[in-house]
């Protein structure tokens, strides 16, 4: 290839001979020019187009955040609003709790030194060695234990309000617990004291002692007391205790014969039905069996008898007795 160049002002011209291969060669470097050239402006223009979408993915990032944030801030709102109401009505309890044990300290006669429910018991004792190794990890984990006291106290303040009301709610359920047992136990030992009739209606028709036989009209010792009553009228435990005997026995007809412990038994005779058998556990005023004239019996009545230690004495202080509620 042959160029020809002209030059105006000398009025003359210059020719050159190109060869094939200088030729190729400057259209060689002259395509890598434009490919790297169009290469380095999309190289450019992709990485504006990223950075926008990071940017548009970071915008929209943070406009959720914000959106879960003002949701968590409502929420919350709404919790704390709740856990005011639940503090003020755990209040209200602990206020009623409290007045009731004073109520029942006072209505049961009970010292009310023992139990004072406006103040808090006192409570104490040892960590057990599982507990003392939880608090020995605790402090190892720290350099000292202000870490933890600072988290303890740094607490928000309605979380250290619903502590305290438990606590005081938990030792006023235990008071009342142990008020409980007291007054049940109280109430066991007035349920087998012996005290009242053995028939809800009748009379007395024959004391303890020395009385003249009905069947044969001679002087014979009476070992109990007799209760005339209409036939098959209720016939009920002067105290709770447990069945014995529930069946016939000579003399006594069908007979039923209560333990109450502390050595005392009674018998209740002449029972025209049965109600309970041996090994029932009776309450005081239930009904035991039904008047009637069996075994060694002129007519309807209860032949009633109190046994102390075996021995049979008179019942009649223990049917003049009052039972206490």
């Amino acid at each position: 290839m042959r160029i020809i160049l002209f030059k105006e002002t000398e009025g003359r011209a210059r020719s050159f001979s190109l060869s094939k291969n200088v030729i190729f060669g400057c259209v060689f470097f002259a395509g890598i020019g434009f490919v790297a050239n169009a290469y380095f402006v999309y190289r450019l223009a992709s990485e504006d187009l990223l950075e926008t979408q990071t940017v548009s993915v970071l915008q929209q990032q943070i406009a959720a955040d914000r959106a879960t944030l003002d949701s968590i801030k409502v929420q919350s709102t709404a919790e704390m609003a709740a856990v005011g109401r639940r503090l003020a009505t755990m209040q209200a309890r602990l206020l009623r709790m409290e007045a009731l044990g004073e109520r029942v300290t006072e209505v049961a006669n009970i010292d009310q030194s023992e139990f004072r429910f406006s103040e808090a018991p006192a409570l104490g004792g040892p960590l057990s060695d599982h507990e003392n190794k939880n608090l020995e990890n605790e402090f190892d984990g720290a350099d000292d234990g202000a870490d933890i006291v600072a988290s303890v106290i740094s607490a928000p303040e309605y979380l250290i309000t619903v502590d305290q009301l438990s606590k005081q709610l938990k030792a006023r359920e235990d008071q009342l617990e142990l008020l409980e047992s007291l007054l049940v136990q109280r109430k066991f030992q007035n349920d087998i004291v012996l005290a009242g009739r053995p028939i809800s209606k009748g009379w007395m028709s024959s004391r303890f002692g020395r009385r003249v036989d009905p069947i044969t009209g001679a002087m014979a010792w009476h070992a109990g007391v007799d209760f005339a009553g209409r036939e098959g009228a209720d016939v009920i435990a002067v105290a709770s205790g447990v069945v014995v005997f529930a069946d016939e026995r000579s003399g006594y007809g069908k007979m039923i014969e209560l333990n109450h412990g502390g050595g005392y038994r009674t018998r209740y005779g002449h029972h025209q039905t049965l109600f309970v058998a041996a090994g029932d556990v009776v309450k005081r005023g239930q009904v035991i069996g039904s008047i009637g004239s069996t075994g060694r019996s002129t007519g309807p009545h209860v032949h009633f008898e109190v046994l102390k230690n075996g021995k049979k004495v008179d019942p009649k202080r223990y049917v003049a007795r009052r039972t206490q509620s």
